[in-house]
């Protein structure tokens, strides 16, 4: 086959198992371009670590579907605009700290 299967997604030209994978540590990976919505398929994430990348672009409203998170981290990007009223939510109920998301971007924080 072509190494994409149902049940995988590619990130980054990297194949993840979406059952299998639950923290995704890329930190430091010189990644570049917007955060790709796929990224929401990946439901059993506790751990999802973009800090320290060249991210550009928004954040995408899917990774309000990873409600399994307890750590959050895309500091030091360049994301800009608001923060998906999804991702507010998430953010709400898993009680993850906002600061790990906001310090060194441009986002507008419009969570309550």
């Amino acid at each position: 086959g072509d190494g994409i299967y149902e049940g995988a997604i590619a990130l980054w030209g990297v194949c993840y198992d979406i059952e299998t994978t639950t923290s995704l540590k890329l930190q430091y990976h010189g990644l570049t371009g917007s955060i790709p919505p796929e990224i929401g398929n990946l439901t059993n994430l506790t751990e999802l670590y973009l800090d320290n990348n060249q991210l550009t672009g928004v954040i995408p409203p899917e990774i309000g579907q990873l409600t399994n998170l307890t750590s959050l981290y895309l500091y030091d990007n360049q994301l800009t605009g608001e923060i998906p009223s999804e991702v507010c939510a998430l953010i709400e109920s898993n009680n993850l700290d906002m600061h790990w998301i906001l310090i060194g971007n441009n986002l507008t924080n419009t969570c309550e």
